[in-house]
């Protein structure tokens, strides 16, 4: 009996002393990371505790795949690891390395659709990302996407990064819509993002965009026509640079999008508009300006006539000249 007692004793002694091993290797720094600072692991969904503990064996950032296993087991963490791309410090103990992925912070990647970009040229950067997977689907429509910087976790399908921009971009719509100013001289929101896509192409400053918008919607109001020479080059070129200055025979020649010969607002926006460009033309200045021109500095400079327009005009010309020679 006493050496059953004595034998029990050092199994628990053991078993102890085994424990108290785990723990203290698990806990220990880990690795330096092979390049920089960290190192970058990507762990599949499924994997299971070993797979994963595979995957950061085979990563170089756990050197005792089993001791690793064990340790996450005596804390009962095994159900709680999340598939994910992870960034390892260097030095990392196991114990951190636990944590991190119970967290699931996985890295996040970022993809830029500008401003003034059409929905063609936002689709040609999502099926061009490295990062992204499967097939993006059709092209959307023009104007459906809300140019911004949208961030993404590795397994992010093209399809679903391309929904979420036209979500964002309802989702906009559908906030702005209720505060637009009263009597706008357009009764959709379909017609805003089109108005919106013009004064996008029209000014880079966004500080100047409501005004810009003042004076498309004055013209709107008057009947007249909108002569905006973005229209003329997205009935030629789909959005693309010219690459030159526009011929009168295109100012004259009748298209869709040529605002110089339709009145009103063409049949669908001519780029995806930002934030500022919806929020201006449903909120435009309040002028009486219905002409603008460059003024040299990127901006533009705005008239009530066509005779003010004309004398700006002729100082924009100058300006033009000098900067020829």
């Amino acid at each position: 009996m006493k050496k059953f007692i004595a034998l029990a004793i050092a199994l628990v002694l053991l078993l102890a002393g085994v424990v108290e091993w785990v723990y203290a290797g698990f806990a220990a720094p880990g690795p330096v990371a092979p390049h920089g600072s960290e190192t970058v692991v990507l762990i599949k969904s499924g994997a299971g505790l070993a797979g994963v503990a595979q995957e950061l064996a085979g990563a170089g950032v756990v050197l005792k795949p089993g001791l690793f296993k064990l340790g996450v087991r005596l804390h009962g963490e095994t159900a709680e690891l999340k598939a994910g791309e992870y960034a390892i410090p260097s030095h990392a103990s196991m114990y951190d390395i636990m944590n991190i992925l119970m967290a699931g912070h996985s890295i996040e990647h970022k993809l830029t659709i500008a401003e003034g970009l059409t929905s063609q040229m936002a689709y040609d950067l999502v099926k061009a990302d490295p990062v992204l997977r499967g097939d993006a689907g059709p092209v959307p429509p023009e104007g459906a996407l809300l140019p911004e910087t949208y961030l993404f976790v590795r397994g992010t399908t093209r399809s679903e990064i391309i929904a979420k921009m036209e979500k964002a971009q309802q989702n906009l719509i559908d906030d702005l819509w209720p505060k637009r100013a009263p009597d706008l001289p357009f009764k959709t929101k379909e017609q805003a993002v089109i108005l919106a896509s013009i004064v996008e192409k029209e000014s880079a400053i966004p500080a100047e965009r409501r005004h810009v918008a003042s004076v498309f919607i004055n013209r709107l109001r008057l009947g007249m026509k909108l002569q905006s020479d973005p229209t003329i080059i997205y009935g030629i070129t789909k959005g693309y640079p010219l690459g030159r200055g526009i011929r009168q025979s295109e100012i004259d020649t009748p298209t869709p999008f040529n605002t110089y010969a339709i009145t009103g607002l063409p049949p669908q926006p001519i780029c995806n508009p930002g934030k500022d460009s919806l929020e201006a033309v449903l909120n435009p200045a309040d002028t009486k300006d219905l002409y603008f021109v460059a003024d040299g500095t990127g901006g533009h400079v705005f008239a009530a006539t066509a005779a003010e327009q004309a004398k700006n005009v002729a100082k924009w010309r100058k300006i033009e000249k000098e900067q020829k020679k």
